[in-house]
């Protein structure tokens, strides 16, 4: 039954393959179900609530994009969307957290809509090739980048941004982390050597179980004002009756103070940032497995697309911020997933994750920052299929990259990557003979970014 509906011959895959694929890119996401409801609870939102609604939009999301898209991506409540919602519409511009909540169910709706006019779709498919390979290299350094951040690898620094981790002065706790999350990243390596499958899972694994062994021998130190908390799983059972203090809330308006232009501001925001951080990742992550087609199409992206607008629609009603399709599920496909098989693996340990969170909650950041680590490795081989001799395509796919990590975002990598791409050989048609066809849509979507910076 399971060849018939994913098709696992036919993609090179098996059910093993697929379940080990599925419960890596759980590992290496689980972390956002203590980082969401840390953040959205600022909102005034139950903590509870948020996690328990956490666990079900990425439930729902990643079991549709499994069943009818039939890839191995997962979705969960994005960060930096969260962010904007609780700091943002909620903090800077007071607005309820229940209206925060409708303008991103609205979000949802017309993300419905885009899926289904082809809108979306026509968005992916007029990306240019060359920025493509572009998006899934950068993202490939953008993953590391938060890899090196988990691992407390990379830390801030006052004069220069970001800088190494001081081992001995932070001996304890972050000297200890960043140690672990070298030596399991030098584990995966020496795995995939031996082509041990699962590599990345086992790499995953054996760091948190070193770091309970460091926890237990006093060398890793207990700190919780400065993010240090407990490697030993808790075993605690979940308040669902928590779920009705924000379920269905996004209808229990009251707009008094809420200007229509405002409110259409904060639902172009939310909409502008998932749907290019999900098209962005779907390129990346499909580049990586195979999986677009010789014009850069990725067959069945309208009903991926439409996975993710109607978990973003679901997560509203539930009481969660805009759900969206995770980078992380690179590290399942690097794990050897390649069928919507490991979704609803995934999808189906969200589930589980409602009734026992708080064990998948104490998976360490720099156990799983070392899977991060090697798969940004797998994915920055995109660079070997840019052409660097052309430059009208190379400059462009260059700025894609270099601007995912530093300005830490994938939708700001391609505003920069489509703006560039249109200058660069706008003037190129102008002052060469050689004419490059410019998409018409390429030119709305680079005036759009634009009009993005200086209105939003």
């Amino acid at each position: 039954m399971l060849e018939r509906f994913f098709h696992l011959k036919e993609n090179g895959t098996t059910v093993r393959s697929e379940v080990i694929g599925g419960i890596t890119t759980f590992m290496t996401m689980a972390y956002i179900l203590a980082v969401n409801p840390n953040i959205l609870s600022a909102s005034g939102m139950d903590t509870d609530a948020i996690l328990i609604a956490t666990c079900l939009a990425a439930f729902i999301g990643t079991c549709l994009m499994g069943v009818l898209a039939n890839y191995p991506f997962a979705l969960a409540p994005g960060l930096g969307l969260n962010a904007y919602f609780a700091y943002t519409v909620c903090g800077n511009m007071g607005y309820s957290w229940q209206v925060a909540l409708f303008a991103v169910f609205v979000e949802g709706l017309v993300f419905i809509v885009l899926s289904l006019t082809n809108v979306r779709e026509a968005i992916f498919n007029a990306i240019p090739m060359t920025l493509k390979k572009g998006v899934g290299a950068g993202i490939g350094l953008f993953v590391a980048f938060i890899g090196f951040q988990n691992a407390h690898i990379v830390v801030n620094d006052d004069s220069t941004l970001v800088t190494y981790v001081n081992f001995t002065k932070n001996w304890h706790t972050l000297g200890i982390c960043a140690l672990l999350a070298i030596i399991g990243l030098l584990l995966i390596v020496i795995l995939e050597l031996k082509h041990v499958h699962g590599a990345i899972l086992i790499g995953i694994i054996i760091t948190w179980i070193l770091g309970m062994i460091m926890q237990a021998t006093g060398v890793y130190q207990i700190d919780p004002e400065n993010g240090f908390y407990s490697l030993y799983p808790t075993f605690e059972i979940t308040d669902f009756s928590k779920i009705r203090l924000t379920a269905g809330q996004c209808f229990n308006l009251d707009f008094s103070g809420v200007g229509f232009i405002n409110f259409v501001i904060v639902v172009f925001s939310f909409l502008f940032v998932d749907m290019f951080d999900t098209i962005g990742t779907l390129i990346g992550v499909s580049d990586r497995a195979g999986m677009l087609d010789s014009e850069g199409k990725l067959p069945r992206v309208k009903n991926a697309l439409l996975s993710d607008a109607v978990a973003t629609c679901a997560g509203a009603m539930l009481g969660t911020s805009t759900t969206t399709t995770f980078v992380e599920s690179s590290s399942g496909v690097g794990a050897g997933a390649r069928t919507g098989l490991a979704s609803v693996v995934t999808g189906l340990l969200f589930l589980v994750a409602v009734f026992f969170s708080p064990i998948f909650t104490s998976i360490p950041g720099f156990a799983t920052a070392p899977a991060l680590l090697y798969v940004g490795f797998l994915m920055i081989s995109a660079v070997l299929d840019i052409k660097f001799d052309d430059l009208r395509e190379a400059v462009p796919a260059y700025l894609t990259i270099i601007s995912m990590p530093l300005m830490y975002s994938i939708a700001e990598g391609i505003s920069m990557g489509v703006i560039s791409y249109v200058v660069i050989n706008l003037v190129g048609n102008i002052i060469t003979d050689k004419k490059k066809k410019i998409t018409p849509l390429m030119y709305v979507l680079a005036i759009l970014f634009v009009l993005k910076y200086i209105f939003l």
